[in-house]
């Protein structure tokens, strides 16, 4: 997939992974439609990136409010015509333990994580099913293929988005739809500070992983490649989180007993 004019709409486009996934698609020409919460952040990342009114287009979404997609949908479908890529990266994360998060949380995190996220592909969807071509990204996490402490709800709604993807790739092949899952270690970004804590309220601090992960310009990077390259799964983190997708999926029990000791913040 050559991106040069092509229409892509990135979710969570205000900052973290998602600012890069801006950066690096307007580096690659791509026309962007750009989305999340604060219209003010996502017209910086407009500026940032050299964007015009042209070659962009910035749609205000909020994820847990999800039952009214199809209007945003045909806005972008009025300027460019399509959606060539829809890369779904908005979200938040926690840092609580289960039995004392609050069921508030739990439905935050999967309206936003897993409802809000395929609401917006199932409002897409039929556009791409009627030209048979187009391409989905998720930005899931490693934390969506192993349970994580502190994590709970989190993983969940990650969990939730790969059973939801698998099928849909299964039934979009003849359509010529790519599903891409990326499933990211610790990048550097603020995702710490806004995740929830078992009350709902933000934890407000940088973790020390994070702090420590990869930057979100190379984590773009990595996910653009891999989307181009049509590949159906990618992982991109350090050797650390490498290692534990590794243990838990050859050496199980023994994954068993080295999380329950692992720094995970």
């Amino acid at each position: 997939m050559d991106l040069k004019n092509k229409t892509v709409w990135i979710t969570g486009a205000s900052s973290g992974i998602g600012r890069a996934l801006v950066l690096e698609c307007a580096r690659r020409g791509a026309k962007i439609v750009l989305s999340a919460r604060n219209v003010t952040d996502l017209k910086a990342v407009q500026a940032e990136a050299g964007l015009t009114a042209a070659d962009s287009l910035v749609i205000p979404l909020d994820l847990k409010k999800y039952s009214a997609f199809d209007k945003e949908v045909q806005k972008v479908l009025k300027k460019f015509g399509f959606v060539d890529l829809l890369i779904n990266n908005g979200g938040i994360s926690q840092r609580a333990l289960a039995h004392e998060t609050q069921l508030a949380v739990y439905e935050e995190l999967m309206a936003v994580n897993y409802f809000g996220n395929i609401a917006l592909t199932l409002a897409v969807l039929p556009s791409m099913r009627a030209r048979k071509s187009g391409a989905i990204a998720v930005i899931s996490s490693v934390a969506g293929k192993l349970g994580t402490p502190l994590r709970s709800g989190y993983s969940a709604s990650k969990f939730a988005l790969d059973g939801f993807y698998e099928a849909l790739r299964a039934e979009n092949y003849r359509e010529n739809i790519q599903v891409t899952m990326v499933f990211p270690g610790f990048v550097n970004t603020r995702v710490s500070f806004n995740a929830r804590k078992s009350d709902g309220k933000k934890q407000g601090v940088m973790d020390g992983a994070q702090a420590k992960g990869i930057s979100a310009a190379e984590c773009a990077r990595q996910t653009m490649e891999a989307i181009v390259r049509k590949k159906n799964d990618v992982y991109i983190s350090g050797a650390r989180e490498k290692f534990a997708v590794f243990m838990h999926r050859f050496f199980p029990n023994l994954f068993v007993k080295i999380i329950r000791k692992a720094k995970v913040t």
